[in-house]
């Protein structure tokens, strides 16, 4: 079965694992949006590097994968198994969502672009980015999808 690419992740963790998360990230939202607009940019600096689990993964399997073909190439073939095994957990997380590693690295703290996405937003509304994008939608002065597709690029 095909999971949603929106929520697999997800939906394939612990519940108490996406509700720390979930807690983590209004921590965030409260701590950076009553510390005023600089620390609101220095938080949004930090979202803009923050890698997710999905490019974790993604970096993870060629990087283990490539190991175990160099020693399968120089040691013992049976090294060849590594690449096999890990590439077949990639594919089952690519069509469902989930992979050894993704328990372990949710625990760890990683999060899905969604979830970085969500405080990222919370933030940016705050500091008030969708104000000319919302004002545009009440005053109906023609179409507003540029100003609202502007406010949501920012």
């Amino acid at each position: 079965m095909i999971a949603a690419t929106s929520d697999r992740v997800s939906h394939n963790t612990n519940d108490a694992i996406n509700e720390r998360i979930q807690r983590q990230i209004e921590t965030s939202v409260n701590y950076f949006g009553s510390a005023g607009p600089g620390a609101i940019e220095d938080r949004l600096e930090e979202l803009d590097r923050e890698g997710d689990i999905e490019r974790t993964l993604e970096t993870m399997a060629p990087t283990i994968s490539l190991l175990g073909l160099t020693l399968g190439l120089t040691t013992n073939r049976r090294w060849f198994l590594i690449p096999l095994v890990v590439q077949s957990f990639f594919l089952q997380h690519a069509l469902q969502g989930w992979c050894p590693p993704l328990p372990i690295l949710r625990r760890l703290g990683f999060r899905t672009s969604a979830e970085i996405d969500q405080e990222r937003y919370a933030l940016k509304a705050l500091r008030g980015d969708f104000r000319a994008a919302s004002s545009a939608l009440g005053r109906g002065s023609g179409s507003p999808t540029r100003e609202v597709l502007e406010a949501v690029r920012r």
